[in-house]
């Protein structure tokens, strides 16, 4: 019995000496914690650790496995059913970003939870191409239009709008005058952050030519520039530039903003394409940090002639919301990448699309019949929202469409034949309007300028229906089950009869999914999250 005493006494000695040192560990951290900023990050299938930042160096600490999440997204109010007697006009503004698909495939393949705010409708609908016609000659868009009942909603219709904007030639392309903008602040400590942002600017790299001019400025406790005015030609030069790099740090993002900007206007190209590639995290902690801020500052900036595109990288502590409010307000486009194979489709299969503005400020304004249409509702947009006066205000701000982008737009109608009720919306007087004779459902007007321009074009195209029936296109088809998706993932009071089961079945027997690897990788989605 003695010797079994002793025995367990050596076993349970670690064991007491380990519970000490772990207690005198997290008691430390906790005071780190009360006066440290602490960012944590996440990857799939590496070993996640919080770093903290103490002056201007970044520690990396071993890390439980719960971790804190600081991610920020604006509130989504979705779109409401409106009278057509009420309000005839749905104004708004473009939209080709695409960082909510692939945030949303981030979440699905950590096996978190999806976060509602992150689902964005209009962008997850973007993110695909479609079999849109092409432009025809000396025009920048193709408009489509299609009518279908609404697969889940027996009482109503689905309208998708199809905007195809002209292509450019690689051998046709304006020369580049772009700024690498990349935070390499403490919270960028990571392969998904850093390590991917350099991995990714390294395959726009390749794409340069002589005439191009590539500057770099990297920002975390301050600016600095690390390449000026470097021409494409020198492709090494700038990829061991991009080797060089290590995150440590606060992040004065504000300061290097501004440091980029100043280098684009230097080099400025004129009828080139001169923008900033900003590659961060968004947890912006030094200098100008707030929302409000953060876009007046853009905004001032945007006037140059000097656009943005917005990348999003890492998880955790990041910051949609600001990303957002930067893309939207610089005259650029937002993406999020969270592999390097999304690099590649963004800067390489896409990059006339990412990187090339044929159309600036364009806005969409869409006016019903009340003789056919009783009630409609704008599927996503809801932080493009414009009033209707704002439609024909060429100094109000909107989208930029680039080279070779689709946009995609759908609405759910209420035709004035349904059945279907409505009691937030006062039909009082329905049954004694007026009727306007007229074969058109609605009409749907585009306005744009070119990037050379400061006065806007008008196009319009009606749409009449017609007695002819058609079967659904692939487009509608697959385009209805992203709808669907991101409804059920928003669990929208609009989801109607839609299913996870039901999407898998339509998109199984689309010819698309079998030629399209980013409509399959779809489907695969789906089937994850019904699992």
């Amino acid at each position: 019995m003695k010797k079994a005493n002793q025995i367990t006494k050596w076993i349970a000695l670690p064991i007491i000496v380990s519970l000490i040192i772990t207690a005198v560990g997290l008691s430390s951290c906790s005071a780190m914690q009360s006066s440290e900023k602490i960012y944590t990050t996440y990857h799939p299938g590496l070993t996640q650790a919080p770093c903290t930042e103490i002056g201007d160096m970044a520690y990396e600490m071993d890390a439980p496995e719960q971790q804190f999440n600081t991610e920020e997204y604006n509130t989504i109010v979705e779109n409401q059913f409106l009278s057509v007697w009420d309000q005839p006009l749905s104004t708004f503004s473009s939209d080709v970003d695409t960082a909510s698909y692939s945030m949303v495939r981030r979440m699905i393949n950590e096996g978190r939870t999806v976060n509602a705010d992150a689902v964005r409708l209009e962008e997850m609908l973007n993110y695909f191409n479609y079999d849109y016609p092409e432009p025809e000659d000396g025009e920048v868009f193709s408009v489509s239009q299609e009518l279908i009942d609404c697969p889940w909603n027996d009482q109503s219709k689905l309208l998708m709008i199809g905007v195809q904007a002209l292509d450019i030639p690689e051998d046709e392309r304006p020369d580049m005058n772009l700024v690498y903008l990349i935070d390499v602040s403490g919270s960028m400590t990571s392969p998904d952050k850093l390590g991917l942002a350099v991995e990714s600017l390294k395959l726009l790299t390749e794409k340069l030519n002589e005439n191009d001019r590539i500057s770099i400025v990297t920002y975390a406790g301050s600016e600095r520039v690390v390449l000026d005015g470097v021409s494409g030609y020198h492709k090494q030069t700038i990829v061991d530039a991009l080797n060089e790099l290590q995150s440590g740090g606060s992040t004065h993002g504000s300061a290097g903003i501004e440091k980029a900007y100043e280098l684009a206007e230097e080099y400025f190209i004129e009828g080139g394409n001169n923008r900033v590639i900003l590659m961060t995290d968004g947890d912006l902690n030094v200098g100008i940090t707030s929302e409000g801020d953060l876009k007046r500052l853009i905004e001032d900036n945007a006037e140059s002639g000097i656009y943005l595109s917005a990348i999003g990288f890492g998880t955790g502590n990041y910051k949609d919301n600001k990303m957002e409010t930067m893309a939207d307000n610089g005259n650029g486009n937002y993406n999020y990448i969270d592999t390097i194979e999304e690099a590649n489709k963004v800067l390489v299969e896409d990059m006339a699309g990412t990187l090339f503005t044929v159309a600036k400020d364009t806005k969409f304004q869409v006016e019903f019949n009340p003789g056919y249409v009783k009630a409609y509702r704008l599927i996503g947009y809801e932080n493009r929202k414009l009033d209707n006066q704002d439609f024909a205000d060429d100094t109000k701000d909107a989208g930029d469409v680039g080279a070779g982008q689709c946009v995609t737009v759908m609405y759910e109608l209420v035709t004035v034949d349904s059945e279907m009720k409505l009691p937030e919306i006062d039909l009082k007087y329905q049954d004694d309007a007026p009727t306007i004779e007229s074969d058109e459902w609605l009409t749907v007007s585009v306005r744009y300028k070119l990037s050379e321009n400061e006065e806007s074009e008008l196009r319009s195209y009606p749409l009449i229906p017609g007695s002819r029936i058609f079967a659904p296109s692939e487009n509608i088809r697959f385009a209805s089950c992203v709808v669907q998706f991101g409804m059920l993932l928003r669990d929208s009071e609009f989801k109607g009869d839609s299913s996870y089961n039901g999407i898998i079945k339509e998109l199984s027997s689309l010819d698309c999914i079998s030629s399209d690897d980013y409509k399959k990788e779809f489907l695969s989605l789906v089937k994850q999250v019904n699992d």
